[in-house]
C-alpha cells in the first residue's frame, strides 16, 4: 500500500538521460507486482510459457531492465527481508482484497465482460517464492547486484542512497523518503504510460525525481513530523490512517503542534483508532532494521544463464532475447570506449 504523500510533496520531471551513470537502488518486490498487475492479456490473464508457468514478472523485469541499462543506468535490487510484526494486518488486507478480486473476476468471466476481468485479474497478483528466485536470477545474469534486506526493503534502499553508494531509491511509493532516502525517482520501470487507478483509462507519465531535502524546506518540517504526518494519513503500519485526515489536514495538524507528537496523537484520539501506540508506529518507521554491510557490485551479462532462463526454461523467443542482448551489449561497448575517451581527454 504504501504512504499517500502525493498531494504533498512535489516532483520534477526528468528525462531519463537525465540519470546516465547514476547509481539508482530499486525495491524489487514494489516493480515485480508492478509487472505482475500490468503485464496481462486482454482478458487479464497472465503472460505464461508452454508448461503454465508464469513468465509477466520475466519479461517485465527483462525488458525493462535492459531498457534502462541501455541509457548507462547503474541499477541495483533490494529485496524485502522478515516484515515487521506491525504489517500483519496490512498483510492480512491485502489477502483480503485479492480474494474478493477473485470472486469479481470469476463473476466478470461468466458474463464475458473483458474490461472487468483486466481490472479484477490485476487486484490478484501473488508474487510466489519460485517468482522472486527466478527474479534473483534474472537480475544476477544481467550483472546486477543484489542485496537481501534484513526487513523492509526501501529501507535498506534509503540507508544506501544515504551513505552516498547510490543516487536514489526508485519505487513507486513514497516510504523510502520517511526512512531517510535523499531522493526518489518514480516512473521509471513503467513504460510511458500508467493505468490510472479504478479505470481502465491510461495517463501519459514521465520520470519524476522527489528530493527530500527540497520538499521538507518547501513544507518548513522535519523527517519525525514527515513520518507522523504518513502516521495520520495511513502507512503499512496503522492501515487506513485516522479517518476524515488526509495529507493537508495532517500538514496543518504538525504545523501547528510543531514537535509536539503527544498532542497531535492525543487531539486526534490515536487510541479510538488504533491498538498499538503511536510511538512504537513511529520508532518502527524511524528505526527500521538495515544492514550496512552490503555490497554493490556490477559484473558483464551472462548471457548464457539468461538464455537457458528465459528461452530453454521459459519458451521466450530466441529472436527477440538475442536481438535485445545484442543492442545492449552494443550499446555497453559504446559507453566502455567512450568512457576511455573522456578518461584521456583529462
Amino acid at each position: 500500500m504504501g504512504t499517500n504523500l502525493k498531494d504533498l510533496l512535489f516532483k520534477k520531471e526528468i528525462n531519463i538521460e537525465d540519470l546516465n551513470g547514476k547509481v539508482l537502488v530499486v525495491d524489487s518486490f514494489n516493480i515485480l507486482y508492478q509487472f505482475l498487475s500490468s503485464i496481462r492479456q486482454r482478458d487479464g490473464s497472465l503472460l505464461m510459457d508452454s508448461q503454465g508457468n508464469i513468465t509477466s514478472h520475466l519479461a517485465g523485469l527483462f525488458n525493462r531492465t535492459t531498457k534502462l541499462m541501455s541509457y548507462g543506468l547503474k541499477l541495483a535490487f533490494v529485496f524485502d527481508g522478515e516484515p515487521p510484526k506491525l504489517k500483519h494486518q496490512e498483510r492480512e488486507r491485502r489477502k483480503n482484497l485479492k480474494v474478493e478480486a477473485e470472486k469479481r473476476f470469476e463473476k466478470a468471466k461468466a458474463e464475458e465482460d473483458l474490461d472487468a476481468m483486466k481490472k479484477y485479474a490485476a487486484r490478484t497478483s501473488k508474487l510466489t517464492e519460485e517468482m522472486i528466485e527466478e527474479a534473483t536470477l534474472l537480475i544476477r545474469a544481467m550483472g546486477c547486484p543484489i542485496v537481501q534486506a534484513p526487513s523492509e526493503g526501501e529501507a535498506q534502499a534509503a540507508l544506501i542512497v544515504d551513505k552516498g553508494d547510490a543516487f536514489a531509491t526508485v519505487s513507486e511509493d513514497y516510504d523510502s523518503l520517511l526512512y531517510g532516502s535523499l531522493r526518489l525517482v518514480k516512473n521509471l520501470t513503467i513504460t510511458g504510460r500508467k493505468k490510472q487507478k479504478d479505470k481502465l483509462s491510461y495517463e501519459i507519465i514521465s520520470p519524476a525525481i522527489v528530493d527530500l531535502s527540497e520538499n521538507l524546506k518547501h513544507l518548513n518540517i522535519n523527517r519525525e513530523q514527515l513520518i507522523v504526518i504518513a502516521m495520520l494519513v495511513g502507512t503499512d503500519f496503522n492501515v487506513g490512517g485516522i479517518k476524515g485526515i488526509g495529507p493537508k489536514k495532517a500538514y496543518d495538524l504538525v504545523k501547528t503542534h510543531k514537535m509536539d507528537f503527544n498532542a497531535i496523537f492525543k487531539e486526534i484520539n490515536w487510541q479510538d483508532s488504533f491498538d498499538v501506540k503511536w510511538e512504537d508506529v513511529f520508532d518502527l518507521i524511524k528505526n527500521m532494521p538495515v544492514k550496512n554491510n552490503y555490497k554493490l557490485r556490477w559484473e558483464d551479462l551472462d548471457k548464457k544463464k539468461i538464455m537457458e532462463l528465459l528461452i530453454e526454461k521459459h519458451d521466450f523467443s530466441e529472436a527477440r532475447v538475442e536481438s535485445t542482448l545484442s543492442k545492449l551489449e552494443d550499446v555497453k561497448e559504446k559507453q566502455k570506449q567512450k568512457g576511455l575517451q573522456d578518461f584521456f581527454k583529462k
